[in-house]
């Protein structure tokens, strides 16, 4: 098989997709393995159907665009919902990056990378939307602060979130609740 362009992006060892408009326009082998489906089942799809939630593939759609680089790329961890086979419905980590064609258009087109965080960071609680979008944030090292502003919410709310959190993880700190969101 000769190496070309196509080869190596349906043979790479994460998953990745080609957008357009939020809609999944191409992705390889890996991504559907991760997801546990079939080319037609997200072909043509939006990136919603990845999503444990409307509200977070909304949230998350617009948190991008604020937090894109000049550049156009963008990058973070974030819990994904698996569409098909065996595992359906399962949550997951997932990291996440990519980059917009055009940095002043972000969801015109872009191309994005997910690798499968499950082997090494398990979700040992069920947690809400915001809760999980909190976690992530936290497991990035941000500030309540930042996350309030990165998600538009108080300081406050964050905290009691933040709260909420170490409690389903009977977490005594904040440094050993991130510790229990990242260790297996």
């Amino acid at each position: 098989m000769p190496l070309d362009y196509r080869t190596a992006f349906d043979h790479a060892p994460i998953g990745l997709v080609l957008s357009a408009k939020r809609l999944i326009k191409d992705c390889n082998r890996q991504l559907l393995t991760m997801f546990g489906a079939e080319r037609e089942q997200l072909i043509g799809q939006s990136f919603e159907v990845l999503y444990p939630s409307l509200d977070e593939f909304e949230r998350t759609g617009a948190r991008i665009v604020a937090s894109l680089d000049a550049d156009g790329f963008y990058a973070d961890d974030r819990v994904m919902r698996r569409v098909a086979g065996p595992h359906r419905g399962q949550l997951f980590w997932c990291h996440v990056s990519g980059r917009a064609i055009n940095p002043a258009d972000p969801h015109a087109e872009g191309i994005w990378s997910f690798e499968d965080l499950s082997a090494h960071r398990k979700l040992k609680a069920d947690l809400t939307a915001r809760e999980r979008e909190i976690a992530a944030l936290l497991i990035e090292g941000l500030t309540s602060k930042l996350i309030g502003k990165r998600l538009a919410i108080s300081p406050r709310t964050v905290d009691v979130y933040r709260a909420r959190l170490m409690k389903k993880y009977a977490a005594a700190s904040t440094p050993e609740l991130i510790h229990k969101l990242l260790v297996a």
